[in-house]
Formats: structure tokens, C-alpha cells, sequence
């Protein structure tokens, strides 16, 4: 959403962004003379009667809110509802607002909301139907849709009637890898809240004069940074922890490399940072607070906006576990890890290839047994610059991939220049 923010303040164009007060928006967005940003408050769960008379309450609540938000601002000549879903109300809010304001409509479809909802409730649920038959109506009355892969531009052609342009998710310039002073300082702000990044002083020789993190070090006279000999290798992963992303997978497979470990395999300690916010953070942190691992370190943290590309530019490993919903959309994530030349493991479902090459720029798994096998043979050669992990990275810096502002402009830029 920020992205196609600035892509259009870039262009001289006057941005109003909604968006909801709990995440800061990046610096450069809140910086921006072009761009407005108009926040909306998260309502609370009306806690009375049945759960399907709660949600009801709640979405109409929700178009109220939203249609008075709109209708307040000045008149728009496009409103672009970005990354439906969620779609619902939003799709029908902003189709009511454009016909007020006889704007154009373009809606940014990442997935369908029928599929995630159907992730909880069964295909067959009453509210999946109506969902889907109202993603259907309403994605039809826009003017002009994009999607995120040809997989989906296919089915909103066949299924829905509706044209779309495939832009594909890219990264931004600021995902790229960290220099190794960057990461000195991005370890030692982490280390003063979450434990694994501390250096471990018990198991190494220290220079006295030295400043220490678990994975470098800095001498203070002259102030070169180093890697901290015997460091432990940085594994990432992101999620919004929703159900379309299982990671008692992931923990499966952690067991089992614990295991390698212990019958005498030669392989790094491990810090797993699982990044993000969601509704099932609660019950994954209670499966980690169960495990008890002497080589391998869990933290879940929330990181700033300027903080999470900087991570992304430090580790040694990717994993993603965001399993579409529908089968057509690609997860964002890896698309950042791929920006910052950070090889990954991902798991199977059908579009992924449209972004993950196996055995290119990483590798694809379909179970805990899989990922774990991977790990192992990734991280066998850990630090030197050998084996699997050094080849995938050394592809993805020669892919000389197409970065957000020139996809946008190729893509985007020609819609909104045709009406003028």
C-alpha cells in the first residue's frame, strides 16, 4: 500500500492514504509532502450473541465507518483499493464512494478473502458463499484491476469476467544486503530486548575491547567490525500468523536439526527469528515456550519499518511457510528476501514457481521431514563460502532483479497516463 503510495507521489500526484492506526507507516511515506494520510480506528467485536451475528454487526459497523471516512475527503479521480482482501466491506464502500464521486475504481487483487475465510469456516459455510459471490459482484463493477500473478489473471478472467494486469510484487530499493557495520548496529539495538542476538560470553574468548553481539564484534579503537568466530547461523522467517501459514511445521523441522546436532552432525547453532503480528502469535509462542532446545534460539519479535529490510540484509536463511489460500497468489516476503539476495525455503503450492525456482534461487519442501533435510544440507558448510546456501545468493545478485519503482512505472504508469 505505502509503495503505491510513493510511486504515485513520485509522479507529482496528491495521495490520500487510509489506513489503520496501529502500524506506523514508514518514514519516507510520513515524510512526504504528496501524501495525506487519513487513519482509521480499529472497532471492537461487539461481544453479544452469536458469532455470525457479531461478525455482521461488525462489518456494517466497519461500511459505516469507512463510507463517512471517504465521503469527508475531496473528491478523487481514482480510488485504488489495494491487497484485497480484505475486501469485505471495502470492495463495495469504495464502488458506493467512486459512484458518488464518479471516480474510477482500481482494485490490487493479492488473493481472494472467500479462500482465507473458508481456511476456518469450510468451503461450503454460508458466509464463505456469500463472500465469494460478493467478491465476485462487486470486483466486476470496478474499472481496472491488477493481480499478482498470471495464475490469478487467468482465473478472475474465467471465474469472475474480469480483465487484470499482472504486476507482480517487487522489492523496494531499500531491500538489498546490509553491510556488516549495519548489521553490528541493528544486533546491538535487538540485543537490548531479545536474548538471542546478546553475545554469548560464557563459550568465547573476548577482546576486552570489544563491543559484541551473538554474530559480531566491533573493536572500539579502531572500529572494525567482524564476524564473531563460532557465530550461529540466522534463520528468517515473516508471517501475519493466520491460518494459511503453519509453522508447527518450521518447529518440526527445528526439532530435527536439534536432533542432527546431538547424534554428532556438524552443524551451526541456530537464532530463528520469526517476524510479525497476528491473531495466532499467542498460540505459537505457547508451542515455543514448550521447547527446549540447547542449540537453537526462538524470538518473535515486531520489528520497526526502517529495522525489518536491515534483518532481512543479515540473515542466512529464509523460510516461508504462507501457503495460498486459493493456490494463486505469492507471498511478499519472499519477494523482500529475494530484494536483500537471502536464499529461501519455501513450501510447495501451485504458483510458487512463478517466483521460486527450485534449486536457483532456493528451495521448495512439502513437509516438516523435507525442510529439515534442507537445513541440514544448507547449513553443513556454514560460514565458508561453499555449498548450496553461497551458489543461491550468488544467483539471486546476478538475477539483477526488476526493483518496485520500474515495475510500477512500466506496469501502473501507463493506466492513469492513458486518462489524462
Amino acid at each position: 500500500m505505502q509503495y503505491h503510495a510513493l510511486s504515485l507521489a513520485r509522479h507529482g500526484r496528491g495521495v490520500t492514504l487510509l489506513g489503520y492506526l496501529q502500524t506506523k507507516p514508514r518514514s519516507d511515506v510520513l515524510d512526504n509532502e504528496n501524501i495525506r494520510i487519513v487513519p482509521i480506528s480499529d472497532l471492537k467485536t461487539l461481544q453479544v450473541g452469536p458469532k455470525i451475528f457479531q461478525y455482521v454487526v461488525k462489518v456494517i459497523a466497519q461500511a459505516m465507518q469507512l463510507l463517512y471516512t471517504m465521503l469527508k475527503m475531496d473528491q478523487p479521480s481514482y480510488v485504488l483499493l489495494q491487497q484485497n482482501p480484505p475486501g469485505l466491506p471495502s470492495i463495495a464502500v469504495a464502488w458506493v464512494a467512486c459512484l458518488v464521486w464518479r471516480s474510477k475504481l482500481i482494485i490490487d487483487w493479492h488473493n481472494y478473502g472467500y479462500t482465507i475465510m473458508s481456511l476456518i469456516h469450510g468451503r461450503n459455510h454460508l458466509l464463505v458463499q456469500i463472500a465469494k459471490w460478493y467478491e465476485k459482484l462487486f470486483g466486476r463493477l470496478s474499472d481496472y484491476n491488477f493481480c499478482v500473478t498470471n495464475a490469478m489473471k487467468e482465473d478472475l478472467w474465467e471465474k469472475c469476467n474480469i480483465r487484470a494486469v499482472t504486476l507482480y510484487d517487487k522489492p523496494a530499493s531499500y531491500f538489498k544486503e546490509t553491510p556488516l557495520e549495519l548489521q553490528h548496529q541493528l544486533y546491538m539495538k535487538l540485543a537490548k530486548v531479545y536474548e538471542p542476538f546478546k553475545a554469548q560470553y560464557a563459550t568465547e574468548s573476548v577482546n576486552s575491547s570489544a563491543e559484541r553481539s551473538a554474530f559480531t564484534e566491533m573493536d572500539h579503537k579502531s572500529g572494525c567490525v567482524i564476524k564473531t568466530r563460532g557465530q550461529p547461523a540466522l534463520l528468517i522467517s515473516s508471517t501475519s500468523w493466520t491460518e494459511d501459514e503453519d509453522f508447527s511445521v518450521l518447529l518440526k523441522a527445528l526439532e530435527d536439526y536439534e536432533q542432527y546436532i546431538n547424534e554428532g552432525v556438524k552443524l551451526p547453532s541456530l537464532v530463528c527469528v520469526i517476524t510479525g503480528k497476528g491473531p495466532l502469535k499467542e498460540y505459537y509462542n505457547q508451542l515455543i515456550d514448550k521447547l527446549h532446545f540447547k542449540h537453537i534460539q526462538i524470538c518473535t519479535p515486531w520489528l520497526e519499518a526502517e529495522d525489518y529490510p536491515l534483518l532481512l540484509g543479515s540473515a542466512d536463511l529464509g523460510v516461508c511457510l504462507h501457503k495460498s489460500s486459493s493456490g494463486l497468489d505469492l507471498p511478499m516476503k519472499v519477494v523482500d528476501m529475494f530484494g536483500c539476495c537471502l536464499p529461501v525455503c519455501a513450501i510447495h503450492f501451485e504458483c510458487l514457481h512463478e517466483l521460486v525456482k527450485h534449486n536457483e534461487n532456493g528451495l521448495i519442501f512439502r513437509d516438516s521431514n523435507e525442510l529439515a533435510e534442507q537445513l541440514k544440507m544448507l547449513f553443513l558448510e556454514f560460514p565458508t563460502l561453499e555449498g548450496k546456501l553461497h551458489n543461491f545468493r550468488r544467483n539471486l545478485r546476478a538475477s539483477k532483479q526488476l526493483r518496485w519503482d520500474e515495475s510500477w512505472d512500466q506496469t501502473v504508469l501507463p493506466l492513469f497516463r492513458q486518462n489524462e
